[in-house]
């Protein structure tokens, strides 16, 4: 009797286990994520490098990563047109920047408040496509790495924006790492911001 019941009791200990830990992303939260990136994705670009970046301010200003911006000034394709964009961030240590456009009106993804401690969530990230192929969102838990980054099981190029599952930003890619890449959260980039503008 024992024999019998021990496989079942194995069985509903991992379910138990698998149940109490974060929940996958389901294919509408892929799809929620992939249209709020389909909105507000950008291209920024420096005299030496492009890349992508996300529309995080509705008056233009974008987050990307630090390799795509020069030390003062930064173009950003939106629209199909290039645009001149100032710097308003750029931090070589944490490898992020903030660029802001022409004053306007733009299109900027929804972000989340306080992001807080990432590291064992479920994010979402869009994995560009090449040639033919379409950009596919993907998920993956965000693993513990050097403070104050963590890194997260995706390929996405420095400067790729990462939501949560209901569609909102809370990270941006910085570096490739391996097959994936490392990850700094938005609360990171808004204490530097704070920081900038107290400074005299």
């Amino acid at each position: 009797m024992l024999r019998r019941l021990l496989p079942l009791v194995l069985v509903l200990l991992a379910t138990r286990v698998s149940a109490s830990g974060p929940e996958r992303p389901s294919r509408a939260d892929l799809q929620r994520a992939l249209a709020q990136y389909e909105q507000s994705m950008v291209r920024v670009r420096g005299s030496r490098a492009v890349g992508p970046g996300i529309i995080v301010g509705t008056e233009g200003q974008v987050l990307t990563s630090v390799l795509h911006v020069n030390l003062d000034a930064a173009q950003v394709e939106y629209g199909g047109r290039t645009l001149p964009a100032t710097v308003v961030l750029a931090n070589a240590y944490l490898k992020v920047a903030v660029v802001a456009a022409p004053a306007g009106t733009y299109p900027a993804a929804a972000v989340k408040p306080n992001t807080g401690d990432l590291t064992g969530k479920w994010l979402i990230g869009i994995i560009p496509g090449k040639g033919r192929r379409k950009d596919t969102p993907a998920s993956a838990l965000a693993r513990k790495a050097p403070a104050p980054f963590f890194d997260v099981g995706l390929a996405l190029p420095p400067g790729s924006p990462l939501y949560d599952e209901t569609g909102r930003l809370v990270a941006v890619s910085v570096q490739r790492k391996g097959r994936g890449c490392r990850a700094l959260s938005l609360d990171v980039v808004r204490q530097q911001l704070a920081t900038k503008v107290a400074s005299p």
